[in-house]
């Protein structure tokens, strides 16, 4: 009653079926909520959570991404207070001890397995809980569900389908009886529509029948794009609509190419939103769509995962998606979940789903038409076939997904090293802890025994690298039939993570490489590029932390695209014919660095490991990359042109930075290889630390009011606050041009120091008395590089690496420290290239 009573005061009367649901939960029973969006599943959450208060339980909170986890975070803020709510989502804590936690999913499998029955945690709400059917993260949906017997679990969705098998198993584990709401109908009706006009045409008949906000669902983010530069030229938006944006925005840093792009576009009323973006742009949309500045938003169907965005119609483009492996028909949960985000109660009173018919059975009805009732014209018209690849759909497709009920959850449990590190860390009867993880989950008896076969593989590996231990016990135990006691053989330090298949190999990787070059094994000299300094130790480690990382097939596919043309180019050069040229070119690839000496270890590695061959090893190199071409992240995106994924570009150095500063053993950590790992963080937080922002909101006690407050973020910490990454960015843009030097590149040089014009005149001077301008290892290393730290400025002198070593060359430059933290990079101007 105290629950309904604070509703009401906030001018809430509740849904026959969340008044149910908030009955069950105070009961103590489990609840599974399947119903559909808009039907208020936060505001059953925030009972949960008052609930569990009452009770002086500890609540958690989880959701898939961490966009969603931040956006909740702050809701659940504004009604319980800040003291109340804490949030982790592995980069970052706050309030982490409070009694309401907000986290993903991953987060709270963790500590399930590291604490299970004995962890505080008292509730569990689980948000999207369709995600438990993810082929790659599906097993930490479950993990809680196994592992902790003492909380009481909130399951929500729109698409869950049918789940009496699941809400039986869990009354079983829990002991608490498990509620299912289901089967409510929509409190803001959808109307289904299937057009063959073309797409244009129906966007703009949309804008004109008062049916916008529409989001434009395509299945590429290409396509996405695509349209939303098509739609530049419509008239989307008033004058006074495009001038209240432009007010918004105005102090808005748009910094990179593809966010030049999104400026134009969202000062016309249009969005672009796709998970190739950056967070900080995607948070940009979602803000103005939430204020309603934004008539039409074109981009994945990204947006289909809880995002609190007000859309009135969801115009789809195809009903076919690729899905990694083939292209197929969207199933009846991807539909639901797209068409779920049309018409948001509050907001509308219906709302709009419309199929845009393929685009050759658009053109075909409109000759059809064009012919009238004239027979000769019809037996004239030509028939537009479809494309070559197309998977068929059309209006019986589209009817059919109307009505089709979600398919029913499957399991998808996993069992990883890092899973089974956290299992030991627990202590207790680790056999039987696993044995129940690994015979006790949802998968069919089959799926168990190769579960089972995993985690034994896997044990034998996490020994073999001596990260764990097995201790016998002593005659008096054995004959107690105590187990043998298994056990971490070090302190993990708190951020310690494993958290790749192949860490415990990366682990193992690491020793074949000294700090001291003159202690490396032969095998790893023989695979190293130019140079041996110390230098060289840090970006091998760098490429063994790579190796193990999942591939960012868009810069990837890029790196071998230009590789192939530079080696086109070279064979043309040495007269090769083109057959033969076609075979050489199949061996060309992108750069992978260590591939020689990471192949024969993993080799080793895995001969008394079979199961670590199931996972792939990935040399590659685009953290190493960046570094040796000495480039900003701007620069790097637009040299391999990847604009439209510069988001996956981040997301892949946040992961290299995350897993080189808590994977990497400190007492391998040169001081070169800490210069690194701070540069790359550095960089990191300096292209989006928007999600950093909002927690040091949180943490200084003045967070902003998310739904009226500013859109623009406030800028990152100052850049030359961290001297060690500072002095890096400073290296690296000098080093720049003595790359672009040592190639007598003098345009992009002007370009670069346009108020510089001595670079032809001074080249000339070098290239008169050495041959060459070296720019291997040595070359780029700090013995090379004399930096004057000022209060406003420094003074850099850069020396020039000759092939006779007199060093009696280099270029001059200073720094503005104030312009460098206005800019997010090192500002360098140019003084004097010349002769010591």
């Amino acid at each position: 009653m105290a629950f309904v009573e604070w509703a009401e005061g906030t001018g809430i009367s509740l849904y026959p079926a969340q008044d149910e649901a908030v009955i069950e939960i105070v009961s103590g029973n489990n609840l599974i909520l399947s119903t559909p969006t808009g039907t208020g599943k936060s505001l059953v959450a925030i009972g949960a959570h008052f609930a569990a208060m009452a009770d002086g339980r500890r609540t958690y909170y989880t959701a898939p991404i961490k966009a969603l986890v931040s956006e909740k975070f702050f809701a659940l803020v504004d009604v319980f207070g800040a003291e109340n709510v804490g949030m982790v989502t592995g980069d970052s804590a706050v309030n982490a001890d409070a009694p309401i936690v907000c986290c993903t999913a991953e987060i709270l499998a963790n500590l399930a397995l590291r604490e299970g029955p004995d962890a505080d945690v008292g509730q569990v709400v689980m948000d999207e809980f369709h995600f438990y059917g993810d082929p790659d993260r599906g097993w930490a949906w479950q993990v809680p569900l196994l592992t902790l017997p003492q909380a009481q679990f909130i399951l929500m969705s729109a698409t869950l389908g049918d789940v009496t098998a699941l809400a039986a198993d869990l009354t079983r584990r829990t002991g608490r009886e498990t509620a299912v709401v289901t089967g409510v109908e929509r409190p803001v009706p959808l109307h289904y529509f299937y057009e063959v006009t073309p797409i244009h045409e129906t966007i703009d008949d949309l804008l004109h029948t008062d049916r916008s906000p529409i989001y434009i669902v395509h299945f590429s983010q290409a396509a996405a794009m695509e349209r939303a530069q098509a739609l530049a030229s419509a008239k989307v938006a008033s004058r006074e609509q495009r001038d209240e944006i432009a007010a918004l925005i105005g102090d808005f840093r748009f910094t990179t190419a593809f966010g030049k792009t999104l400026s134009r576009l969202l000062r016309m009323g249009i969005g672009v939103h796709h998970a190739g973006m950056l967070p900080k742009y995607r948070r940009l949309v979602e803000q103005l769509a939430q204020r309603g500045m934004l008539r039409v938003i074109c981009g994945t169907d990204t947006l289909g995962v809880g995002i609190n965005v007000p859309i009135r119609t969801v115009l789809l483009t195809a009903l076919t998606k690729f899905d990694g492996t083939r292209m197929r028909q969207l199933n009846a949960r991807e539909f639901h979940q797209i068409a779920g985000r049309a018409g948001r109660a509050g907001f509308d009173t219906a709302g709009t789903v419309v199929a845009q018919a393929p685009e050759h059975e658009s053109e075909n009805i409109a000759a059809i038409r064009k012919a009238g009732d004239d027979p000769k014209k019809k037996r004239k018209i030509i028939r537009k076939k479809a494309p070559d690849g197309f998977v068929s759909w059309g209006e019986p497709s589209f009817n059919k997904l109307i009505e089709a009920e979600p398919e029913t959850l499957t399991s998808h449990m996993q069992i990883t090293s890092a899973m089974m590190l956290n299992v030991i860390g627990r202590g207790g009867d680790v056999f039987a802890n696993m044995r129940a993880l690994v015979y006790d989950n949802h998968e069919p008896r089959a799926k168990q025994r190769m579960l089972a076969l995993r985690a034994l593989g896997i044990y034998r590996t996490l020994l073999e690298s001596r990260v764990v231990e097995r201790v016998p016990s002593t005659d008096a135990e054995r004959g107690a039939q105590r187990r043998d006691e298994v056990r971490l053989t070090v302190d993990l330090q708190p951020n310690f993570a494993l958290n790749q298949p192949l860490s415990p190999f990366a682990l193992a990787a690491f020793e074949l490489l000294d700090p001291d070059p003159s202690l490396r094994l032969a095998d790893a000299r023989s695979v190293q590029a130019a140079g041996s300094g110390t230098g060289q130790f840090a970006l091998d480690m760098i490429s063994i932390v790579e190796s193990t990382l999942d591939d960012p097939r868009a810069i990837l596919s890029q790196q071998e695209f230009i590789a192939r043309g530079e080696a086109v180019a070279a064979m043309k050069a040495e007269g090769i014919e083109y057959d033969e040229r076609m075979e050489l070119l199949e061996q060309i690839t992108y750069p992978k660095p260590l591939e020689e000496l990471l192949s024969a270890a993993f080799d080793t590695f895995s001969a008394a490991q079979p199961w670590i061959r199931d996972f792939a090893l990935h040399p590659k190199s685009v953290v190493r990359d960046m570094y040796e071409r000495a480039m900003s992240f701007g620069e790097y995106v637009a040299f391999y042109k990847v604009a439209r994924s510069e988001g996956v570009v981040l997301r892949y150095l946040s992961d290299a930075y995350r897993a080189a500063s808590q994977t990497i053993p400190e007492h391998l950590k040169t001081e070169e290889l800490r210069d690194l790992i701070e540069w790359l963080g550095e960089l990191v937080r300096q292209v989006d630390s928007s999600l950093l922002d909002e927690w040091e909101e949180l943490v200084s006690g003045h967070p902003v009011d998310h739904e009226d407050g500013p859109v623009v973020p406030p800028a990152p910490k100052r850049l030359t606050t961290n001297k060690r990454a500072f002095r890096i960015l400073v290296r690296n843009e000098l080093f720049r041009r003595v790359q672009l030097a040592a190639r007598e590149d003098l345009e992009t040089l002007a370009e670069l120091d346009p108020s510089f014009d001595g670079w032809e005149a001074a080249l000339d001077g070098y290239f008169a008395e050495h041959d060459e301008i070296l720019t291997g290892a040595d070359a780029r290393s700090s013995a090379l590089l004399m930096i004057e730290e000022g209060a406003t400025s420094w003074s850099i002198r850069q020396i020039l690496d000759d092939p006779e070593g007199d060093h009696d060359w280099g270029i001059s430059a200073t720094v503005d420290l104030a312009e460098s933290d206005e800019a997010g990079e090192a500002v360098i101007t140019v003084t004097a290239v010349n002769r010591l």
